[in-house]
């Protein structure tokens, strides 16, 4: 299989300038996004002090499937952006026909991981970063679980150093925002969000037999 690449800067530029174009879209996104998974998980934690009790564990079971409801609506918003088109707000909510695959995949990926971490860490990184694109896959693609992973895999072949590096630059995006007293991360969030499905798209793009089109980085009339 050909070698393939992307570019760090380029991923963050596009992320930037189509974050700085939808600005409040994503600041009303990240409020509701954060109550929605939030409440559940915080009224979770209150109810298993100082013990665990069943009506935490349903508490945790709803912010799971919050997570997952979320995550799916996320990814659709990107990859709608990606498109050059304007995503509505409601498709935050849309996992429609995508929950109990991305259900799956996310319960194999976490199998996967704790494996490889079982053994001896290194195995679990590599694996983590072998199969991220589970989501992207189930979502954009429509695969079922196991293809969403094996898809993954065929994804990061040759760049799992530099998809490794570019998780350490989104990571450390993130923390800068977090210490702009929070409120940084209105605008990191969504920049490493639509950073990250950009290096989806270009990495999908190289799969293919045909060649990689990666999204124009341009500035857009807000939504």
């Amino acid at each position: 299989m050909a070698k393939k690449n992307f570019s760090n800067k380029e991923a963050i530029k596009y992320g930037w300038g189509i974050m700085k174009a939808n600005f409040w879209f994503f600041v009303g996104i990240i409020i509701v996004a954060g109550f929605i998974v939030g409440i559940p998980s915080n009224i979770a934690d209150n109810l298993n002090k100082p013990d665990p009790c069943l009506l935490g564990f349903v508490f945790n079971i709803i912010a799971g499937i919050a997570r997952v409801i979320i995550s799916i609506g996320l990814i659709k918003i990107a990859l709608i952006l990606l498109n050059k088109e304007k995503p509505k707000f409601k498709e935050l909510f849309n996992f429609k026909g995508s929950f109990w695959r991305f259900v799956g995949a996310s319960i194999l990926y976490g199998l996967i991981v704790v494996a490889g971490f079982i053994l001896l860490i290194v195995p679990g990184i590599y694996w983590a970063i072998k199969y991220q694109w589970f989501g992207y896959c189930i979502v954009d693609q429509k695969l079922g679980p196991v293809q969403a992973l094996k898809k993954s895999a065929q994804m990061t072949d040759t760049v799992k150093w530099q998809l490794l590096g570019f998780g350490f630059v989104m990571t450390g995006i993130n923390i800068l925002g977090f210490l702009c007293l929070f409120i940084g991360l209105f605008a990191t969030i969504p920049t490493t969000l639509l950073a990250t499905a950009f290096v989806y798209r270009k990495l999908s793009g190289q799969t293919e037999t045909a060649p990689a089109t990666a999204p124009a980085v341009q500035d857009e009339k807000p939504v």
